[in-house]
């Protein structure tokens, strides 16, 4: 038994110390790897976040701009709409017998030698009008309206 310098029991503890530190070591690496990849990631992490704080308001900013911007196209869209019916309204009232129409249809104007009647029908004036103000019925009748209330003494 020259082999064994020690005994079983003192081998056995050896054994075990050695595979204690081995242990100890490895657990001690992990750690050591397992903090540096902590660090990084949290250093990753406030990089990631401070980012997003930096780009927010900027976003936010470019988000609003571009809807603005498409408000206004829209509004130049419905101003050019508007201006190309004006520009046809401005070409119909060029022409004389256009004119002549508005004018018999909403001035009730005649041409001489022509009889002109305005029939009252009660119900139509309701259906067709309803409780509209001065502004919607024709203008001698707010003429007449206004010189018969300005007469009365109450006034």
């Amino acid at each position: 038994m020259a082999r064994d310098r020690f005994s079983t029991a003192t081998r056995i503890r050896l054994l075990g110390e050695q595979t204690a530190a081995r242990v100890y070591r490895s657990q001690n690496r992990r750690q050591a790897r397992r903090s540096r990849l902590t660090g990084r990631a949290a250093f990753l992490a406030l990089i990631v976040c401070s980012l997003v704080v930096a780009l927010a308001y900027p976003m936010r900013q470019y988000v609003s701009q571009r809807n603005e911007i498409a408000e206004q196209e829209r509004r130049a869209a419905e101003a050019a709409r508007r201006v190309e019916e004006l520009r046809d309204e401005k070409a119909r009232l060029q022409d004389p017998a256009y004119v002549t129409r508005l004018a018999r249809e909403h001035l009730h104007y005649v041409f001489p030698g022509e009889t002109g009647f305005t029939a009252n029908d009660p119900d139509l004036a309701r259906e067709r009008h309803g409780d509209q103000g001065a502004s919607e019925r024709s203008w001698y009748s707010n003429l007449w309206d206004g010189i018969d209330t300005a007469d009365r003494p109450d006034k």
